[in-house]
């Protein structure tokens, strides 16, 4: 079993800046990807941002692409999604999420964290 443990999240004005981070415990194994989904109300959750654990290798939505980072810790195991120049449309609860799958669905992630709120107030 894998457990994903998220941190950050909150209030912020448009334009702002947030830290999010995600802590992997359990028997990740080697070959797997962590990353970002976000589901605003009345919408699908759908990745912001991914990285392939063991290539390094990223992926971004393009509503995002310029404006949030994600990278990872390999001592502690975790991962983190820097946000910048948040907008209002950013505002949805976000989850941590693990693959090891080649795709970046929700429907193909193997295990979620509890998600954490993020408010971009305009």
């Amino acid at each position: 079993q894998v457990q994903l443990v998220e941190s950050g999240g909150g209030l912020v004005q448009a334009g702002g800046s947030l830290r999010l981070s995600c802590a992997a415990s359990g028997r990740t194994g080697r070959t797997y990807g962590m990353g970002w989904f976000r589901q605003a109300p009345g919408k699908e959750r759908d990745c912001v941002a991914g990285l392939r654990w063991s290539a390094g290798t990223t992926y971004y939505a393009d509503s995002v692409k310029g404006r949030f980072t994600i990278s990872r810790d390999n001592a502690n195991n975790t991962v983190s999604l820097q946000m910048n120049n948040l907008k209002p449309e950013d505002t949805a609860v976000y989850y941590c999420a693990l693959t090891y799958g080649s795709a970046w669905y929700a429907s193909g992630m193997n295990y979620w964290g509890k998600g954490t709120l993020v408010t971009v107030a305009s």
